[in-house]
């Protein structure tokens, strides 16, 4: 989404531009599949950053003036109410909605010790840059410890905002950590009716209509550099092409080994963080099962929240739920069929090189015990065998998934803990975009490829 985004912005500008992509299919992480007719979004559990019409200056807003998008082509309906829950079964839960106030009262509820601390952090929060392209780093944890003394509201704090944007273990930069805050609690989540098809389909018709062009199954090869510049590229086909200028959204370690072979080049280091996800498909809405509230649930049932590279292949004690029929998608509108899915962190090094039988069985294994350990944290189900009644169809994506429909080294989803601000590369005419460059979620993305292409393109030609 990255590269769509600053595709259309540099094509209204008057850019000849062209994007390369290796498959056959645009979005990258958040994409869709189809299994026997039916279409399975990837990626999107929902779209951060939601406000409603006439909230000025929030990320939304602004993409949707730097892509001349209607906010109504979109289509976003928000989510009912989700959850942080903590304990063996959920006992410690925090409920959200896309009005802060509501999550500022339950922590209130909650933890009444810790609330001033919380205002304060939440001042903190609402007066940092966070799209400032030479911040200073500086811990998360350090900064949230000065204003948040209980250990668990602290994990709970960032629970779901590692799940939904960390590239680093057990701790964040604080302006991601800022950036995921905003996204989730003081915006919203949202998404369309159809699902990732309607916003990738938007984007692809304002790419169109501005003159861009796509080559799909296409992929690039190398990156031919000399003295300090890229001066082609070579793609797939052997066919080279020449630019002034390349964005490139794969990630920075795998842009690295495309301007120089992995032996020479230096090595920026590679993401350890990955997920697998389960896909169930119901034959009735899930709240006839009991679980029409929650839209998303962020689980935790341990004393301490570990988010880092479990040594076994998932680490089933955290996760995050989705049931996409929980949004309000208005009067009289629901998806055709319930969907409920399951995340939680993977270690790739575990599932990247298996033989195809053990693969297979591995992925049966594993799903059975990531449903069990996200059940515990929904209402009880009517009858013991009541969701497999229900089902209709399942898929699952692993680190093997991701590493091939995205060339993600590691299957890692949010790429590299080293972010890169500024977008640099060590050739002067090869920046980076989306996900290292350091903005965070659907709409940050967006808004990497946008700032990229402002600041490295646009600004220089004036």
């Amino acid at each position: 989404m990255s590269g769509l985004a600053a595709g259309i912005r540099l094509a209204h500008f008057g850019q000849k531009v062209c994007i390369f992509e290796r498959h056959n299919a645009v979005g990258g992480l958040n994409g869709f599949y189809s299994i026997a007719g039916r279409k399975y979004d990837v990626g999107l559990h929902a779209m951060t950053n939601f406000v409603r019409p006439g909230v000025k200056g929030t990320p939304l807003t602004k993409l949707l003036r730097q892509l001349r998008i209607d906010r109504e082509e979109f289509a976003l309906c928000e989510q009912k109410r989700s959850r942080i829950a903590f304990g063996p079964r959920g006992e410690t839960s925090l409920a959200f909605t896309n009005d802060f106030a509501v999550f500022e009262s339950e922590v209130a509820r909650v933890f009444p010790a810790q609330i001033d601390g919380f205002r304060q952090l939440v001042a903190v929060i609402r007066a940092y840059d966070d799209v400032s392209l030479d911040a200073t780093p500086e811990s998360a944890r350090v900064v949230v410890r000065r204003h948040i003394g209980d250990p668990l509201l602290e994990d709970m704090l960032f629970c779901p905002v590692m799940y939904y944007g960390s590239a680093q273990e057990r701790d964040m930069e604080f302006g991601q950590f800022v950036i995921m805050f905003k996204a989730l609690f003081f915006e919203g989540f949202a998404r369309p009716f159809e699902g990732v098809r309607r916003i990738l389909r938007v984007l692809l018709d304002k790419y169109r209509a501005a003159g861009g062009e796509r080559r799909m199954k296409c992929g690039v090869r190398r990156i031919v550099n000399r003295d300090g510049r890229a001066r082609a590229l070579e793609l797939d086909s052997g066919e080279t092409i020449t630019a002034e200028v390349i964005l490139s959204s794969i990630g920075a370690p795998e842009t690295e080994r495309l301007i120089a072979p992995a032996e020479t080049a230096p090595a920026l280091p590679v993401g350890r963080l990955s997920f697998v996800e389960t896909i169930t498909v119901l034959d009735r809405q899930p709240a006839a099962l009991g679980w029409g509230e929650d839209t998303i649930v962020f689980f935790n049932d341990s004393t301490r929240f570990d988010y880092a590279r479990p040594d076994g292949q998932v680490d089933v004690r955290s996760g995050v739920i989705c049931i996409p029929n929980n949004f309000d998608y208005g009067p009289g509108q629901e998806l055709p069929e319930g969907l409920f899915r399951c995340t939680c962190l993977a270690n790739p090094e575990r599932w990247l090189h298996q033989p195809e039988a053990d693969y297979r069985g591995a992925k049966g294994k594993w799903y059975a015990a990531m449903q069990a350990s996200a059940r515990r944290f929904l209402p009880a189900l009517p009858a013991d065998n009541a969701l497999v009644r229900a089902t209709l169809a399942t898929d699952m994506f692993t680190p093997r998934t991701i590493t091939r429909f995205t060339g993600h080294l590691g299957g890692a989803i949010y790429g590299s803990p080293v972010k890169h601000r500024q977008g640099r590369t060590e050739l002067d005419n090869v920046f980076l975009c989306g996900t290292d460059q350091g903005f965070l979620g659907i709409v940050g993305a967006m808004l990497s490829g946008i700032s990229m292409a402002n600041y490295h393109v646009l600004q220089s030609k004036k």
